[in-house]
């Protein structure tokens, strides 16, 4: 299973080279059949009789952190839209980009992408979840800022970075928190310890963390903001991030993890709040806009909401509609993306108040969008998958059971008034986009572009993704017991079975909820022009964007203000600061923890030579503080490296002593090739101050390191390693050096990565030499 993860990876390393040759083949064509193939893998596993599939390979299994891989219902159908819907984009990407662009750049980011995502629906290890989490948020970040050279999508992309960043450092800390309280970095075997979760004192704290991540991730109130400003990105970018991944990650980790929290009354009470605020809040905002994509922006934040609001209910039919509408949206919405972006690729424009008439022009285009935002609305026509997971959805909210306290009482009661109200407005957009953009009057002079029909290719995806809307609605009983059953028991914790149908017969609360949605938002719809001034009044001059500006505006403020206190330019000051922190957190914690110790028993008599260099050594330390000639100072200080190296010889260490010889040879040798830069030690005249508190500094931290060197021979809180290296050295490493062996085989990545540090300092080196080689040149 690993495979389907890290194959993305692997292709997109050879992208720039395929890139390339862009001019003769769309590097696109290639990509295609990476999501293809996954996609084609995860089909087998769809059926009546599946059973959930776990794969180990160790990672670091002395942290309890390995690629723990975990197929379920939930996963599976990540996992499908993931891949399927990523082969849609793909392809559509194939006719809407042009070869002129960075394809190269944009198919890395996008495979990058999707292996992080796939890693975050089939990880099994917090921690690995984790570590794909924020991969997620790098990789959206470049595809937000794809076209990095306009100022709106350098904003969106850093924007959506720092509010998913910020939510996915709280979950990290709930992820802590939880393997604390289970002794397990495995989410399975947390969620079969729930009981204990439950029991700890921790478990709000836990909670709080992970909701966090999920709502900022899932763009929900007040975090949704970041979500329209990421609507910078391409057509193809949006489609797939904002419509069945990147933005549905929050709902698969509320999902996965309400086993272990649906018990918790407050669980309820937030992700229901929030759930239900940001249905109505989006769908109310929706209608607001003049850009294409941004009223697709807020409608999914609705609708994000709305599965949000399921979750938090917890019921059998909730749960189960979440996961139909998971599957329902992705359909419908992936296809309306692409066809706003096929709008504005044929048009030149996404602004709704110059489009309009467009249906005449573009029949199959405008019959796309019909189905898909019918569908988006929930009209009641048994072709329209949408209105199926709606109607679930009217039905899940009036099934509610009255909560134990007055809060989750008054929440059981006003929920389904607030999903009719989010619906109505949902109703309202849907119809705003539609008929604004391929209805009324047409607009041919205020347009860009003359308008036609989009090519072929343009038209699959879009129309694959409305046909599943329209399959799914005729026969939603061919995807129920085979694949959505087995998502909602994974969330549920236990068997979920539940009737798709059309009718319910006009007694049914839900149905007659669906008929008033239509019924009143058919007149606001008609009346819009009339009503749309209440905009003016609320939300006003309000905006949670201002908040988030002020906030990031006072931060790069004060950060700049912290930075500008210590980045003085001085050597001297860097050293100061670096020594007195070290000192300060190390004193602390030994203080704290009690780690200094005394213990002068068993020691060795100390030898007249060794007092020797100690003293030559102590004397040329103390002498390059009073030294005022260049010369003398480097010569002193390489009497203090060589009687080290002595000592390394008087106590049988030769290796470590020809290594600070070298050490200390090549050291005085540089500082006598830099002596012309080198300061004039004869003109320094530092204040008193400086003085007093350079000697603070040297003294302290001396100090400090004398004190950790005693109480590191005098303690005994662990058990000596060097008896494993010397019984070890050779079967192991092969090699009776058991210097040699630690440095090259017990710590060979560790030596490895200090190469490799080096060899980055030497290109690093060497290109400033080349750049100022250069610029002199010219």
């Amino acid at each position: 299973m690993i495979f389907t993860v890290l194959i993305p990876l692997l292709i997109a390393c050879f992208i720039p080279f395929i890139s390339k040759y862009k001019h003769k083949i769309h590097t696109g064509i290639f990509v295609f059949f990476v999501p293809l193939a996954i996609f084609l893998y995860f089909l087998q596993f769809i059926g009546t009789g599946f059973e959930p599939i776990r794969h180990t390979y160790n990672w670091i299994p002395s942290l309890g952190i390995n690629f723990d891989f975990h197929l379920d219902g939930l996963s599976l159908l990540f996992a499908l839209l993931i891949s399927g819907i990523g082969s849609l984009v793909v392809l559509y990407s194939i006719y809407y980009l042009d070869r002129s662009e960075r394809l190269g750049h944009f198919y890395v980011y996008l495979l990058m992408f999707m292996s992080a995502m796939l890693g975050i629906v089939l990880s099994d290890n917090v921690f690995v979840l984790y570590t794909f989490w924020e991969l997620t948020s790098i990789s959206s970040f470049l595809l937000i800022g794809y076209w990095h050279f306009k100022e709106k999508s350098r904003y969106g992309a850093l924007k959506s970075m720092m509010i998913t960043i910020f939510g996915g450092l709280s979950m990290f800390g709930g992820f802590i928190l939880l393997s604390v309280i289970t002794g397990t970095t495995s989410i399975q075997a947390m969620i079969a310890n729930a009981d204990i979760i439950m029991d700890s004192p921790y478990m709000p704290l836990a909670l709080g963390f992970i909701l966090l991540g999920a709502f900022t991730k899932s763009a929900q109130f007040p975090f949704h903001i970041w979500l329209p400003d990421a609507m910078e990105a391409p057509t193809p970018v949006s489609a797939y991030l904002h419509s069945a991944t990147m933005v549905k990650a929050g709902l698969y980790l509320v999902a996965r993890f309400s086993p272990v929290f649906t018990g918790f009354e407050w669980f309820f009470i937030i992700v229901s709040i929030a759930g239900i605020l940001t249905l109505c809040w989006g769908s109310y905002m929706a209608v607001r806009q003049t850009d294409l994509k941004a009223i697709l922006a807020f409608s999914t934040i609705s609708q994000l909401g709305m599965i949000m609001a399921m979750l938090g209910f917890g019921t059998k039919a909730a749960i189960f509609a979440a996961m139909f509408h998971i599957l329902n949206h992705a359909t419908f919405k992936g296809s309306l993306f692409m066809v706003a972006g096929t709008v504005d690729h044929e048009t030149g424009t996404r602004d709704i108040r110059k489009l309009g008439g467009l249906a005449t022009l573009m029949p199959i285009t405008a019959t796309l969008a019909l189905f898909g935002t019918f569908s988006m609305a929930g009209i009641p026509l048994p072709f329209l998958n949408g209105f199926y997971s709606k109607e679930l959805f009217f039905g899940s909210s009036i099934e509610l059971q009255e909560g134990a306290t007055a809060l989750s009482s008054f929440l059981v009661e006003i929920i389904p008034y607030l999903a009719v109200l989010g619906s109505i407005f949902t109703f309202v957009y849907s119809m705003y986009f539609v008929f604004g953009t391929f209805w009324g009057p047409k607009q041919l002079d205020k347009l860009p572009k003359k308008p036609h029909e989009a090519p072929i290719g343009m038209l699959i995806a879009p129309g694959i993704l409305v046909l599943g809307v329209v399959l799914i609605g005729l026969v939603p009983s061919l995807i129920n017991g085979t694949f959505i059953a087995h998502a909602a028991e994974a969330v549920y914790g236990g068997e979920v079975t539940q009737e798709i149908y059309f009718w319910h017969g006009w007694s049914s609360t839900a149905f007659q909820m669906s008929l008033a949605v239509v019924g009143i938002g058919a007149i606001l719809t008609v009346t819009r022009t009339r009503w749309s001034g209440i905009y003016q009044a609320f939300p006003g001059k309000l905006s949670a964007n201002k908040v988030y500006d002020w906030l990031m505006e006072k931060l790069d403020t004060y950060s700049s203000n912290v930075t500008r206190s210590y980045m003085t330019g001085s050597l001297r000051n860097y050293m100061a600061i670096i020594l007195s922190a070290i000192f300060i957190v190390t004193v602390t914690v030994m203080l704290v923890t009690g780690g200094f110790t005394m213990n002068f028993e068993d020691l060795a008599p100390v030898t007249t030579i060794e007092l020797a260099v100690v003293l030559v050594i102590m004397a040329a330390a103390v002498g390059t503080i009073f030294t005022n000639k260049n010369v003398a100072a480097i010569l002193i200080v390489g009497m203090a490296g060589y009687g080290i190296a002595l000592l390394f010889v008087i106590y049988r260490a030769p290796d470590l002593a020809l290594t600070q010889l070298a050490v200390e040879t090549v050291s005085v040798a540089l500082f006598l090739l830099c002596f012309y830069h080198l300061p004039n030690l004869k003109k320094r005249n530092e204040p008193f101050r400086t003085k007093t508190t350079n000697a603070i500094v040297s003294i302290g931290f001396g100090t400090m390191v004398t004190l950790i060197g005693i109480s590191a021979h005098s303690s005994d809180w662990f058990g000596t390693i060097s008896d494993y290296f010397l019984e070890t050295s050779y079967s192991l490493g092969g090699g009776d050096n058991v210097v040699n062996v630690i440095l090259v085989d017990m710590r060979g990545l560790d030596t490895l990565f200090e190469i490799a540090v080096l060899g980055i300092a030497a290109l690093a080196i060497y290109t400033l030499i080349k750049y100022r080689s250069n610029k002199g040149e010219k």
